[in-house]
């Protein structure tokens, strides 16, 4: 697909269950970075699928978003996943390079909402009342944008070792407006998921601490219809993280809010 607003393009891969449908439609998992993630997500639901009453997992439909081209996580992420910054506030890169271009969040999330759902709801039978959005790394740090900017895009959001420093001022605006309409109760019943590995804790970033903060002002919110899960991954690092934690986001999002 190709986005109307930025006119990036997008290889979007799809699974859809082979049990029929409820009554309500399937639950519906948007998953970025889906050059890495899709085929491990997808068999994630498929085999523990088989077996709900056992595993808690329910069949769910999985709408990966990824680009045309072969690498696990394309340079294009960097634009589609973070929000406009100055480069004063940036951190530095780890191998000293320039970070690649960014700040297109509003137009990728515009491009989510506007052209690919209504395109998934017209080929695959969902629950609109049953969105989740899974990201990780900047993928998480969009994850957390989407929540605390757009939150009834989704009903579950799932954020994996999210790089909370990338943009740590404005997330922690948008964290405190979020947090004031939950406790007007105008964001209605939302379920997140934050976690990280256990060996990232030594990254300057501060990525565990930021995450595990994060979860602790979020959990402060349960009265206001908010469920917060927060899981650190023994013995894993920003990537190793990843097998346990789909198979632990599948199971969250088929519970109910």
């Amino acid at each position: 697909m190709r986005s109307s607003v930025s006119s990036r393009e997008y290889r979007i891969l799809i699974y859809r269950p082979s049990e029929a449908p409820p009554p309500s439609g399937y639950p519906v998992i948007y998953l970025l970075d889906a050059n890495a993630l899709f085929a491990t997500m997808a068999e994630a639901v498929r085999i523990q699928s088989r077996r709900s009453e056992k595993t808690g997992v329910f069949p769910a439909v999985i709408v990966g978003i990824g680009y045309p081209e072969e690498a696990p996580f394309p340079p294009a992420r960097f634009y589609d996943f973070t929000m406009p910054s100055p480069l004063a506030e940036l951190p530095p890169r780890p191998d000293g390079t320039a970070w690649p271009e960014h700040g297109g969040a509003e137009a990728f999330l515009t491009f989510i909402e506007e052209e690919l759902k209504p395109r998934i709801e017209s080929r695959c039978p969902v629950d609109k009342s049953r969105q989740a959005i899974f990201g990780h790394s900047l993928g998480g740090l969009f994850v957390l944008q989407v929540l605390f900017t757009r939150p009834q895009a989704f009903q579950t959001y799932i954020a994996g070792s999210p790089s909370i420093h990338w943009n740590k001022a404005f997330l922690l605006e948008a964290e405190k407006q979020f947090s004031s309409l939950a406790k007007q109760q105008a964001v209605g019943d939302i379920g997140i998921m934050i976690a990280v590995g256990e060996l990232e804790k030594g990254h300057q970033s501060r990525m565990n601490e930021n995450a595990k903060e994060l979860a602790e002002r979020l959990s402060a919110l349960a009265d206001c219809g908010i469920r917060t899960e927060y899981k650190e991954y023994e013995g894993e690092g920003h990537v190793s993280v990843l097998p346990g934690l789909i198979s632990r986001a599948v199971r969250f999002v088929s519970r109910p809010l």
